[in-house]
């Protein structure tokens, strides 16, 4: 009998990705070095995001404005340096007037 909350997939994932996904299998993930911290931060009727994601080659932070259209993404070499970046920007989005209602793992759930 069909449901109709059944989805049915306009593609088969396992034959439309296998060539693709066959590169990463080999791929030796080693997560024991990634940092990742999220901070929520609200401002009136406004609610933002700055996280940071650092592994020893390199980091990345994503902002997600409610004033701009598309998130903004920063990628670093040097994680130190980006980890800078992530708490300047927390401090002077304190100076304008945002609240940090959390600061760290990333939310789940």
């Amino acid at each position: 009998m069909s449901n109709e909350f059944d989805f049915k997939a306009d593609f088969d994932f396992d034959e439309d990705f296998s060539e693709e996904l066959a590169d990463f299998e080999d791929f030796d993930e080693d997560l024991d070095d990634v940092i990742v911290r999220t901070a929520v931060l609200q401002k009136n009727n406004m609610v933002a995001l700055l996280c940071i994601k650092s592994a020893s080659e390199g980091a990345a932070i994503c902002r997600v404005d409610p004033r701009e259209n598309n998130p903004a993404v920063q990628i670093y070499d040097d994680p130190i340096k980006a980890l800078e970046w992530y708490t300047k920007s927390l401090k002077t989005s304190r100076r304008n007037g945002w609240n940090i209602v959390y600061d760290g793992l990333p939310l789940q759930g």
